[in-house]
């Protein structure tokens, strides 16, 4: 039996998708707008429920391990900033940095994060503001491949920091499970001889989602306690798009073809 080319991207978005206990159609996630139909069948467009657009964020933050960190400077200048040469009159301004961050307490769904102190997020985290580290899905193969950024998901969570206890450093491996992920980060560990810095998770308190385009994807807030419940087994079995599954992500590479084609 040959396959026609439309056959071979719908096998392979099917393939791509999130495998959830009730699965996705792929058009609900990667068609375009305009493309409805595949093969010439109806193809009716299904919104992903909140539990599967969590399951999708906990695969984002699994895999991608830099993000914006987003505070808030104080009212009342720090003691340090004049040291920063700061301008005037930036209180109650947001403030929003590329950061570091790894998935090393995936139990609890709170990413972890190296504080240098020094840093501007952590200044004004340390003088009250809450925090929003925002992230978005980029394929690995989006050098090659045609995709639409604001068809796929990126979303931010809000909430503040926390110290880790030298119990949950150890205990966890927290160290080599974000040197794993960030290798040049082994120059500011805790104890290091430039900068003071310590371990610190945000802990989530909300999830805003984009999840896409609103016709197929979901947006709006996903309650903290379905985030915190995705469990081990549903991340690993999450295929966000661009992520390679074996065969036929091979022949598309292959053909030279893209998501964008469709």
């Amino acid at each position: 039996m040959t396959l026609s080319v439309r056959s071979v991207l719908f096998l392979v978005a099917l393939v791509a998708s999130c495998t959830l206990s009730t699965s996705l159609t792929p058009q609900s996630i990667f068609s375009p707008l305009d493309a409805n139909t595949i093969g010439g069948d109806t193809a009716p467009l299904r919104i992903p429920t909140v539990h599967e657009s969590a399951v999708q964020g906990r695969r984002i933050m699994h895999l991608t391990t830099i993000g914006t960190l987003s505070t808030v400077f104080p009212s009342s200048e720090p003691s340090a900033a004049p040291l920063e040469n700061r301008p005037a009159g930036l209180e109650g301004a947001p403030i929003g940095l590329m950061d570091y961050f790894a998935d090393c307490e995936p139990a609890a769904g709170n990413p972890t994060i190296l504080a240098v102190d020094i840093a501007t997020s952590f200044k004004n985290a340390r003088a009250g503001s809450n925090v929003t580290l925002s992230m978005r899905w980029v394929p690995p193969d989006a050098h090659v491949r045609s995709y639409s950024p604001a068809a796929l998901p990126r979303f931010s969570l809000v909430g503040y920091l926390e110290d880790l206890s030298d119990e949950d450093v150890e205990k966890g491996g927290v160290a080599s499970c974000f040197v794993r992920h960030h290798r040049d980060a082994r120059l500011w560990l805790p104890g290091n001889r430039i900068h003071e810095s310590r371990w610190v998770r945000l802990v989530v308190n909300g999830v805003y989602w984009i999840g896409g385009f609103g016709d197929r994807a979901y947006i709006g807030w996903i309650p903290v306690d379905v985030w915190k419940n995705v469990t081990a087994e549903e991340v690993e079995q999450c295929r966000l798009p661009g992520e390679k599954t074996g065969v036929l992500s091979t022949l598309v590479d292959w053909l030279g073809l893209s998501w964008g084609l469709w």
